[in-house]
């Protein structure tokens, strides 16, 4: 379906953070999505995942991750020198803070006139693939979509150890964990860590390995995946469709 795209701003701890939205044109209520890019930010080949994500009938809200310490608008490069900058802004910013604007972010979606409230999901890559998972902590989150999630076996990441492991157990949502089995940040032992934790949870996430290298999914670099992406996409939308009920889309506003 065709989509329309628009900018809000949020106000978080005194720091404004930017949300891109997409979003069905046809008017209705929507499953709503936090939608989070990996570390370089808002940049073409996150925008077009979330562009994509939106004309299946979702409205996509995709924080900027980095807006305490970055100008808002700020797409930092792919490149040698973009990576060092990535991280470093992941290393700085707290726990706490990556919380707060998850929390900010659900509040939202769940007011958003074009979302169903009780339809609220999260998707990420990369250190984005923590970030939903972690934001599926909240009772909120219905799905969570987590891709290549990094530092969720190792409790990296931010300035403080991440819990998200040991918390794991306390998520409610239906959860599809996706990887490549080539992914050097993510390696065979961080995936069982995460999957063992899970199981001794007693939550069965459906969970999905590629012959993919990290970050697979973004079109702009050397590890790009055309078949593996589409693949991966075929069953985020089943998953998303089959966590949401489908009567809600486009029903009128109120």
């Amino acid at each position: 379906m065709q989509i329309q795209r628009h900018d809000v701003g949020l106000t978080v701890d005194d720091s404004l953070m930017r949300l891109y939205v997409a979003e069905p044109a046809a008017a209705g209520q929507y499953p709503g999505i936090l939608f989070y890019s990996d570390i370089y930010q808002l940049g073409g080949p996150i925008l077009r995942l979330a562009d994509r994500l939106a004309g299946y009938g979702y409205v996509v809200a995709a924080p900027e991750i980095f807006h305490r310490l970055e100008p808002i608008g700020t797409v930092i490069e792919p490149n040698d020198v973009g990576r060092l900058r990535g991280n470093d802004a992941a290393r700085r910013t707290a726990i706490a803070h990556y919380d707060a604007d998850a929390t900010a972010g659900l509040d939202w979606l769940q007011t958003y006139a074009a979302v169903a409230p009780e339809q609220i999901g999260t998707l990420g890559f990369c250190i984005g693939g923590h970030l939903a998972c972690r934001a599926a902590l909240n009772s909120k989150v219905s799905a969570a979509v987590c891709c290549y999630p990094t530092g969720i076996h190792s409790g990296k990441l931010g300035r403080d150890r991440a819990d998200t492991l040991e918390r794991l157990g306390d998520i409610s949502a239906r959860l599809l964990l996706i990887f490549g089995d080539q992914d050097p940040h993510v390696p065979a032992e961080g995936r069982d860590t995460i999957l063992k934790t899970l199981s001794t949870a007693g939550l069965e996430p459906k969970t999905l390995v590629y012959s993919a290298n990290h970050t697979f999914m973004r079109d702009d670099g050397y590890r790009y995946d055309p078949a593996a992406t589409d693949a991966a996409w075929a069953e985020i939308v089943a998953f998303l469709q089959s966590s949401f009920d489908p009567a809600v889309a486009r029903r009128p506003h109120s």
